[in-house]
């Protein structure tokens, strides 16, 4: 190999491939490059999951490090955002997980917050602002009621665009759970929310 190695700022330009490839032989550099480009999305999702920015930002790190550790085990390296999406889903689940075990607490109660800084700039009238957070306390409402299996999947489906495949590994479940699951949650919060068409 000639010529020294593209300095950090350059290694933003640097195809996920290559990155992936550099990081898992060992170029920490390659992956602070990857977490740079793929950590705001894992913090929304875990976000989105976890109900709490707090709790993102331990998943995220919890992500990351076993990304860094499990880095040989990618197949393929263009595929590593979906990979990274994948592992902080998993860490998301299992940081719900161990919280239930010390508070009985919704698993998915602020998902549909708003995220910081997304409201519209156009101030709404306040019919408008009181229908819309009706709406929105609606959709809370009704995840709530979901059971938890169909939340999650209706979760990382809708909120995260993952595929059924992802959500099946996600899940540790049949990618056929995944749609049956998807279907019922679907129904029940069409039925739930049929006021609010």
């Amino acid at each position: 190999m000639t010529g020294s190695p593209p300095a950090p700022q350059h290694l933003d330009l640097v195809p996920d491939a290559l990155l992936a490839g550099r990081a898992a032989d060992g170029d920490t550099a390659a992956f602070e490059a990857l977490a740079r480009r793929h950590g705001p999305q894992m913090r929304a999702s875990a976000r989105r999951l976890t109900g709490s920015f707090a709790d993102a930002d331990d998943v995220v790190q919890e992500s990351l490090m076993q990304a860094w550790r499990q880095l040989d085990t990618l197949r393929d390296p263009a595929a590593v955002k979906g990979w990274l999406l994948r592992i902080t889903g998993s860490r998301s689940i299992d940081h719900l997980r161990k919280r239930r075990l010390h508070a009985d607490l919704t698993t998915v109660e602020n998902a549909v917050e708003p995220e910081a800084g997304s409201t519209p700039p156009v101030k709404a009238d306040p019919e408008s602002a009181a229908v819309s957070g009706s709406r929105v306390e609606a959709l809370k409402a009704a995840l709530a009621g979901l059971p938890e299996e169909q939340r999650r999947c209706w979760v990382l489906k809708e909120f995260n665009d993952q595929s059924y495949e992802d959500i099946a590994r996600t899940l540790n479940i049949s990618t056929a759970s995944v749609r049956g699951r998807l279907a019922r949650a679907r129904i029940t919060l069409a039925r739930e929310m049929e006021e609010w068409r």
